[in-house]
């Protein structure tokens, strides 16, 4: 190791900023529900909860609003994002092709990347996952899954393109135990395709798991219309 390497080591990490409270406070919010999609958020409101400055929160506010997971306007102000049914399977439609793409290409570079271990790692948590643990939980094992997915496929505009899609509202807005059951099934079949390197495996999977989502979801919405 480098003198240079020993030094970035070494240094301590950088503090985090007030803004970055509020942003990732509000995303794992929306996982416990201390915030739901539809939801007003007053500035003032958000700044006694996240003890920080109103700046620091119109900061939030605005990079939510940059990742599609906030509404701004001008006269209601700032109001988490929620979805017509059929705004729902617009990204159900998207997040279907993303989800096998981004399984396959994973798979592909499985046998030389460094990340395999960590998506290793993320099976044996899936496997012990309590099913009555809170939702916050399995969002954190959620998202070090696709973290993982996205660091062994090493493709640049999947990086870029796979965020975007916002299935945390779609998760956020249809609850269901049912449904943290599936997709622990679901990224056990994904994350064994992508671990042995069989590409079309890994892509079929990814396809079955968003259209798992989907059926799931309109069984809520026709509940509900019943």
């Amino acid at each position: 190791m480098t003198a240079s390497a020993d030094k970035r080591k070494d240094a301590p990490e950088p503090p985090v900023s007030a803004a970055n409270i509020v942003f990732h406070g509000i995303i794992r919010g929306l996982e416990r529900r201390a915030f739901v999609p539809a939801q007003r958020l007053v500035e003032a409101d958000l700044a006694d909860f996240f003890q920080v400055g109103r700046n620091s929160v119109r900061e939030a506010l605005q990079r939510l609003a940059a990742e599609g997971i906030v509404d701004l306007s001008r006269h209601r102000g700032a109001t988490i994002r929620s979805f017509t049914q059929q705004e729902t399977q617009d990204v159900l439609e998207v997040a279907e092709l993303l989800t096998g793409l981004l399984a396959r290409a994973a798979a592909r570079n499985a046998n030389r990347s460094v990340h395999t271990a960590k998506l290793r790692e993320v099976v044996d948590e899936l496997a012990a996952f309590d099913l009555q643990a809170d939702q916050e939980a399995f969002g954190k094992i959620r998202r070090n899954f696709y973290r993982s997915l996205l660091d062994i496929a090493d493709n640049r505009e999947l990086n870029r393109l796979f965020p975007t899609v916002q299935m945390n509202i779609v998760h956020a807005q249809y609850r269901t135990p049912n449904l943290v059951s599936m997709r622990i099934t679901d990224y056990s079949k994904i994350a064994a395709a992508i671990l042995d390197g069989n590409s079309k495996d890994a892509e079929r999977a990814g396809i079955s798991h968003v259209r798992h989502v989907r059926d799931a979801i309109n069984r809520i919405a026709a509940d509900a219309d019943d």
